[in-house]
């Protein structure tokens, strides 16, 4: 066949060149797709599906905004999934930091969903709520009205009963995310670690690789890296029941990509959430949700539809084998030398018109400081240097960082002199790279898992000193710290003194979390339901 004879023609109808831009979308080329979009819109303009995806197609190219006005039209043009697309709007405009249009949309949301029934199966966003909400059981609502539309498309497997057997338990890690990726990044070396005359591991992969380092890496950590990109979830569910896993660890959860469907066909006896997800998964076909004393209290039960199951340290696992770089000059970051530097490297969507108020009164009462922020997309830095201006700063007080490979990111952060965590939903794995750089964490607890994230992680290097109760603490604490130059030196000693300590401890780590699948797998074979289990 020639090249020529091989060429698709072009689409000349609406519909054909939606499709084609839904096509090219699947293969990652945005840029064609949202071509193709406008091009069936100049057609058709009042189609709501075609607006939806123009939308998803300049999110995925960093124009959050742009994608937030096509979601917006296509919901007024009556785009079917309006809750789930209402939910995406939300997360738009925050990860855009347009917080006022945020905080409309998030109450025309709230509206919608509260004229639903309690117990209706609805396609809505969990990650947006898990996220953007700080009351923990409107958390847990969500997820189960989602978890219910999961299984009303989803037909289960054969039951099987969990039965004791010779050898290694067989554990199941199913993500999509087994690639150059935060969640990857953290548990590598507990895959690497596993004792293999206890577990036996395999990795369900159903995401594309990406021929990085951290790829091979995870390939080489397990028994078996099972590809299954591309398969759809009910073959997904039936190769796992044909490997006979034992435990099947989420490591997803309701975010993009969601394997939700996967394990609502039950392919395993036992089903954990753990990791990806900050919160209850709200599904009844998940037994326990993985965490520790201090992201998920026992007193906190209510707030999950799984069990909990507790680790004896953080539930978050980190990779001592990272690189440990000398910390970069900060001319080179872009920094002034003599400057008290602030950072807040977060997704944008975590940052609220409240926390920048906060991050605002610092600076105001810190003249030599500087605000170090992600510029983590195309609108971030036009929308916060206008924020900051309206709250009497200065252009020259904010400092943008653009995203870089993790060992140069690493590199970087050792400039700062305190990390700003945010609220409702903390910094995790960034969280994590600070206390990996020496550089202190200042953070205000909340209700939410997402929001005791960062004191688990301070309580692991024996920091509860830097975890604040309420804004103005933290207020408090960030001022004193930055005027009290011997205390930052003495915090950031302590911190690189514990990259070997326990929150750094993969091995360790390791250890901790095969005697818990132990544990909940004799429960099991006894035949006893399950139960909320303290470390």
């Amino acid at each position: 066949m020639t090249a020529l004879a091989a060429t698709r023609p072009p689409a000349t109808d609406a519909r054909a060149l939606t499709q084609r831009g839904v096509e090219l979308q699947g293969q990652g080329r945005h840029q064609d797709a949202v071509n193709c979009f406008m091009q069936s819109l100049a057609l058709k303009i009042d189609d709501a599906f075609t607006h939806y995806r123009l939308g998803i197609s300049f999110r995925d190219c960093g124009m959050k905004l742009e994608a937030a006005e096509c979601i917006r039209t296509a919901i007024a043009l009556g785009f079917d999934d309006a809750l789930f697309a209402r939910g995406l709007l939300v997360y738009l405009e925050r990860e855009g930091c347009r917080w006022a249009s945020a905080d409309a949309e998030w109450r025309a949301l709230e509206t919608a969903l509260a004229a639903r029934p309690e117990g209706a199966a609805l396609q809505v966003n969990p990650f947006v709520h898990a996220v953007l909400s700080d009351d923990p059981m409107l958390i847990k609502r969500v997820a189960a009205h989602y978890a219910r539309f999961i299984q009303s498309f989803v037909t289960p497997l054969p039951p099987r009963r969990a039965q004791a057997h010779a050898g290694p338990l067989r554990i199941a890690y199913l993500s999509a995310d087994f690639q150059q990726h935060a969640t990857a990044q953290l548990m590598v070396q507990m895959l690497e670690a596993h004792d293999r005359s206890r577990v036996e591991v395999t990795l369900v992969s159903a995401g594309a690789g990406d021929g990085s380092a951290m790829r091979r890496r995870l390939q080489g950590a397990c028994h078996c890296f099972e590809d299954v990109h591309g398969a759809s979830h009910d073959a997904m569910a039936r190769r796992i029941r044909e490997l006979g896993i034992d435990i099947l660890v989420d490591v997803k959860g309701a975010t993009d990509g969601t394997l939700l469907p996967v394990l609502a066909a039950r392919p395993a006896p036992m089903q954990l959430n753990w990791l990806a997800f900050p919160g209850t998964s709200g599904a009844d076909f998940i037994d326990y949700v993985i965490g520790d004393a201090v992201v998920t209290p026992l007193a906190h039960e209510a707030r999950y539809t799984e069990k909990i199951a507790q680790l004896p340290g953080c539930y978050q696992p980190n990779d001592a084998r990272r690189a440990r770089p000398a910390p970069a000059r900060r001319a080179d970051a872009g920094l002034p030398e003599g400057a008290t530097v602030l950072c807040a490297f977060h997704q944008s969507y975590k940052i609220s018109a409240a926390v920048f108020d906060r991050w605002c009164e610092m600076l105001q009462r810190l003249p030599d400081a500087v605000l170090w922020l992600l510029e983590w997309n195309a609108n971030v830095r036009e929308s916060l240097i206008a924020a900051a201006a309206a709250r009497g700063i200065g252009t020259e007080r904010l400092r943008f960082a653009p995203l870089l490979p993790l060992d140069e990111h690493l590199a970087r952060l050792a400039c700062a002199d305190v990390f700003l965590d945010a609220w409702p939903c903390n910094a995790h794995t960034t969280a994590g790279e600070a206390l990996w750089m020496g550089v202190p964490v200042v953070t205000v607890i909340g209700e939410t898992f997402a929001q005791r994230v960062a004191s688990s992680l301070l309580n692991q290097v024996g920091l509860d000193e830097l975890v604040c109760r309420d804004a103005h603490a933290y207020v408090e604490a960030v001022v004193g710290l930055a005027g009290d130059a011997p205390r930052r030196t003495a915090l950031r000693e302590h911190l690189l003194r514990q990259r070997d300590g326990r929150l750094f401890d993969g091995e360790r780590f390791a250890r901790d979390i095969e005697a818990l699948y132990e544990r909940l797998w004799q429960r099991a074979c006894a035949g006893a339901p399950p139960a909320h289990l303290p470390a």
